[in-house]
């Protein structure tokens, strides 16, 4: 079994890195990396922008829409989570303090989705109490697009070699 498997890898990366779905690869990447699962998506996008400069807009428009949707999703299992969750009213005053500070900035707290470690999980404690989705869409989208364009300047500044 591992030896197909190994052998399929390589096929299936060659394909991902074709021109065609260059921009998939990175919204599958980014959308993967906007759920709680723990990868980045930064080294993909900037090894896309450094093979192909002209298409540095599209690709981090690819990469903000992927982490968007996939701070959507962690939005959603936050959101099912809580409703499936038999509420147990002993937390301790950290926790208190945590959710009070969230519930007082609302949906604007989403723009802090940017944030390695906790960006995504904050995604879903967001849908857990249940503030609005879309006006939550909305700040991850722009705190994502930010981090993507703002990293991506500071590694072309760090190896001032690849232009754009």
């Amino acid at each position: 079994m591992t030896s197909w498997l190994d052998s399929l890898l390589p096929a299936v990366l060659a394909a991902l890195a074709l021109p065609q779905y260059s921009l998939a690869t990175v919204f599958v990447v980014a959308l993967l990396s906007g759920t709680l699962l723990p990868m980045g998506s930064e080294p993909v996008v900037f090894g896309l922008i450094t093979l192909n400069p002209a298409q540095f807009w599209p690709v981090i428009l690819a990469a903000t829409a992927g982490g968007t949707t996939g701070g959507a999703f962690t939005w959603l299992m936050g959101y099912g989570a809580e409703r499936a969750y038999v509420r147990v009213t002993a937390r301790t005053p950290r926790e208190h303090r945590a959710l009070a500070w969230l519930q007082r900035f609302g949906p604007k707290a989403c723009l802090l989705s940017w944030l390695p470690g906790i960006g995504d999980p904050l995604c879903g404690v967001a849908g857990w109490l249940r503030l609005p989705f879309w006006p939550c869409v909305l700040y991850m989208a722009i705190g994502k697009g930010a981090r993507y364009v703002i990293f991506t300047a500071v590694l072309f500044w760090m190896f001032p070699g690849r232009t754009v």
